[in-house]
């Protein structure tokens, strides 16, 4: 994404609440729906135990993807997106994890074994299109959609391969999910790289045969914000990973946009407090995010000393030919309000002409139709304030609604309100750092918390982006697996089934054995660490 407004340090409680809370009533209200519903997963598929698809003894219509140690080839065409090929590499290597076997990754359809998995994306792969053609494979219920896919087993898909697995996206970023969905169900958790988190070991794998789809996703961009990164992910990067940088570099991301990619996000805030250098600095960085199909944004434009509006024309003049989300608005520094209006009203009349300065960049360098140009405006703070006194913002324009920086979102659409095309969003918080306190390091927001908040957002048609604010990333992988879960399927998590969420959770990273007693540890611990949050 690429911003116009300044970002966010966050650092007061919430001025606006269409209806006031107090701190003690909704500690009770968390840790009551902790009681009744409490308990985590992170991975959809990852613990190939809870799955009735994958099998380690095979059963008649399977598909073999390991078998006596023969490993399936992967069939992946040099002309479909950076990403799918990305996503077919990674899936081989996931294979070798779990069972030791690495498949071999062609683009040549006449050297393969005779079992192949056949990955593409429909319309830019020439084996998936070939399929379509030959009427082998059936994509009428998967065309136009949005990051969707099908994975189905297809007999004698070429002449010299008895049994294909074939995975085809709607988009490049379908493509992408479905690989790692299949990732997922053989056993490898998406933190398998930042968690450490080793699969269970299998001989063999079977895939079953039939068809299964998913998509489109529930909210159309999720995302996470890396936020006071100071003394975790930027001193790490740059001693350790990006060393040549000294900074959060393009490596560091790159591991960071396949993660979300395995959790199923499409959109990255990046790191932006004054310890790391501007992401757009370092021109591999946005290359990156495009071969990983990453949606970005740069959220800080107080870092460009030859002005605001150069900024402006530069940002959009050079992130236009990726694929972006233009942040509109301003804000001071360090998360201050916009310097120059003295009242409200002045502030309004300012914050709307920015508006209309900014959309005339977006018409000169990116789409001569502004209303084409994917564009959110974040309330936050003192300008939700300003929205609720009557500012103007755009009907295409995304409307992202801030939480009150503990987890409890601050506004929701009207009736009236949701009639604009452009929609709304949430910008949610799992770690903070500002007044009346802070709360780095520790994920303590509870789940049910999570759960309450993204459901009720979704119910009040809150449903075109969820950003999530997780600090340094570490260790917030519980939150944010629950909160892009929600966000890729809302009716996955319930109250009838949330209580299983820990528990399957911990399965899904540390087995079964013990994931039930993990599950009340980490129940436990979250009503401790919410009492001091809250």
């Amino acid at each position: 994404m690429v911003a116009f407004m300044r970002g966010h340090k966050e650092n007061e409680l919430a001025m606006v609440n269409p209806k006031p809370r107090k701190r003690v009533a909704a500690t009770q209200l968390a840790f009551g729906a902790l009681l009744v519903f409490f308990a985590l997963k992170s991975v959809t598929l990852a613990n190939p135990t809870d799955q009735t698809w994958i099998h380690d003894r095979y059963v008649k219509g399977d598909f073999s993807l390991v078998r006596q140690s023969q490993a399936a080839d992967i069939l992946v065409s040099s002309e479909d997106f950076k990403v799918v090929q990305i996503a077919a590499q990674n899936f081989a290597e996931d294979v070798e994890l779990v069972t030791g076997k690495k498949p071999a990754l062609s683009s040549d359809a006449s050297h393969l074994f005779r079992y192949a998995v056949i990955v593409g994306t429909l319309g830019k792969s020439p084996f998936i299109d070939s399929l379509v053609h030959s009427s082998k494979l059936n994509v009428e219920q998967l065309r136009g959609l949005w990051e969707s896919f099908v994975i189905v087993t297809v007999p004698r898909p070429m002449p010299n391969v008895e049994m294909g697995l074939v995975i085809v996206g709607s988009d490049r970023r379908g493509t992408a999910f479905g690989v790692f969905e299949l990732s997922q169900a053989i056993g490898v958790s998406p933190w398998y790289w930042w968690a450490d988190v080793p699969p269970t070991h299998h001989v063999d794998l079977f895939v079953a045969g039939g068809t299964r789809r998913e998509g489109p996703p529930s909210v159309q961009y999720r995302g996470i914000f890396l936020n006071d990164e100071d003394l975790g992910l930027q001193p790490w990067a740059a001693k350790t990973f990006d060393p040549q940088l000294g900074d959060i570099g393009p490596k560091t991301y790159a591991r960071v946009f396949e993660l979300l990619l395995r959790l199923k996000a499409n959109t990255l805030w990046p790191a932006m407090h004054g310890c790391t250098k501007a992401f757009n600095l370092y021109p591999d960085n946005k290359v990156v995010a495009d071969d990983y199909a990453i949606v970005m944004e740069n959220y800080d434009y107080t870092k460009n000393a030859d002005g605001v509006r150069k900024y402006w024309e530069d940002r959009a003049a050079q992130n236009g030919r990726y694929e972006s989300i233009f942040t509109l608005g301003m804000r001071g520094i360090h998360d201050s309000p916009i310097v120059g209006p003295k009242t409200q009203p002045e502030r309004i009349k300012v914050l709307e002409q920015i508006f209309s300065d900014q959309r005339a960049m977006l018409a000169k360098h990116v789409n001569p139709d502004a209303t084409k140009v994917a564009q959110i405006f974040c309330p936050y703070k003192e300008v939700l304030a300003d929205y609720r006194a009557g500012l103007k913002v755009p009907d295409d324009v995304t409307i992202v609604w801030p939480d009150d920086n503990f987890g409890y979102i601050r506004y929701f659409p009207t009736a009236e309100e949701l009639q604009r095309p452009g929609g709304f969003g949430v910008y949610y918080h799992i770690s903070y750092l500002g007044g009346p306190l802070s709360y780095l390091w520790l994920d303590t927001t509870p789940p049910a918390l999570i759960w309450e908040e993204m459901s009720k957002a979704y119910d009040h048609g809150v449903r075109k982006f969820w950003m999530l604010n997780v600090g340094d990333l570490k260790p917030g992988e519980i939150g944010i697996s629950l909160f892009m879960q929600m966000a890729w399927d809302t009716s996955r998590w319930r109250q009838n089934n949330l209580n299983k969420f820990l528990e399957r959770w911990a399965a899904s990273q540390f087995g079964n054995r013990h994931a039930r007693e993990i599950a009340g540890v980490m129940d436990e611990y979250y009503r401790l660490g919410f009492c001091a949050q809250a």
